[in-house]
């Protein structure tokens, strides 16, 4: 017979006393494992073994599983505002357990969370609750980016979130290599303009956007953008469009995120000037 340890670790790392007796180990024989350090008691009823994430031990402790931005980051999707501490999924009739060190968020949303950390569309769902729509559609759009909602997984994300939020999700698509593309771009489109995504335009390359026939938008993150000869890359390209009839504007994170209206209003003002010579 596999020992607690064994067992827990081929159950995921976490498994719950209860189904831990249906496999033959009694309460004494988990509480001798405890005592030996083989195993942890992570809260009472629910066992740990091997190496578990932190994140995920402290949901447990919490009294729920890790949710919502928390498990966002682990699978790498984009997120407008990172977070440092736990967001736990309790369902509406838990309480949260006291734990050491707790600085988890509680989620009292419905359904029965599992054992360790929510799927990635019940992640998104609470993250759009939690953040609001432009945080929602940025990191939908980036999860679509990865591969990691199949079009079944876009369905149960669409039927989980309330009816008037999900025209974000039939708006969003692959293309936005950051989360800075997907907030213009819904910015935008509530504005009634419309974009061309990923464009790819002889003797310049591939562009974030091109409004109308003849303006370029880009959105410099730091990670593409940042290096002197990165920038010079990007005045080449811009010279190459502007040769062409072009007319770029370039912005970047702080622009995006903390002056919108600056960005906004040059969009605008370019737009009116390229029509009035159209």
């Amino acid at each position: 017979m596999l020992s607690a340890a064994d067992t827990i670790t081929r159950l995921g790392g976490l498994a719950r006393g209860a189904h831990l007796q249906t496999l033959g180990f009694t309460r004494r024989a988990l509480s001798r494992a405890v005592k030996r350090g083989e195993i942890e008691r992570v809260r009472d009823g629910v066992f740990a073994s091997g190496r578990i994430d932190r994140q995920v031990r402290a949901a447990t402790a919490h009294g729920g599983a890790l949710t919502c931005a928390s498990v966002l980051q682990v699978l790498g999707i984009w997120v407008l505002a990172p977070v440092s501490v736990p967001h736990v999924w309790l369902g509406r009739s838990r309480h949260a357990h006291a734990h050491d060190a707790c600085r988890c968020v509680s989620h009292y949303y419905r359904g029965v969370p599992p054992l360790g950390q929510a799927t990635v569309e019940v992640a998104l769902a609470h993250f759009l609750r939690c953040a609001g729509d432009e945080a929602f559609f940025a990191a939908y759009e980036s999860a679509l980016r990865l591969g990691l909602l199949t079009r079944a997984a876009q369905a149960r994300v669409r039927a989980m979130i309330p009816a008037a939020a999900r025209w974000l999700v039939d708006l969003a698509l692959p293309h936005s290599d950051s989360g800075l593309e997907s907030l213009l771009r819904l910015r935008l489109h509530v504005l009634g303009i419309r974009l061309e995504c990923q464009v790819s335009i002889s003797g310049v390359g591939r562009v974030d956007f091109v409004v109308g026939s003849r303006l370029i938008l880009e959105t410099d993150g730091t990670e593409n953008h940042d290096g002197a000869s990165l920038r010079h890359k990007d005045l080449v390209r811009d010279a190459s469009a502007s040769a062409l009839g072009y007319e770029t504007l370039r912005f970047d994170y702080a622009q995006v995120i903390h002056d919108w209206p600056t960005v906004q209003a040059a969009i605008l003002a370019a737009l009116t000037r390229l029509n009035a010579h159209a």
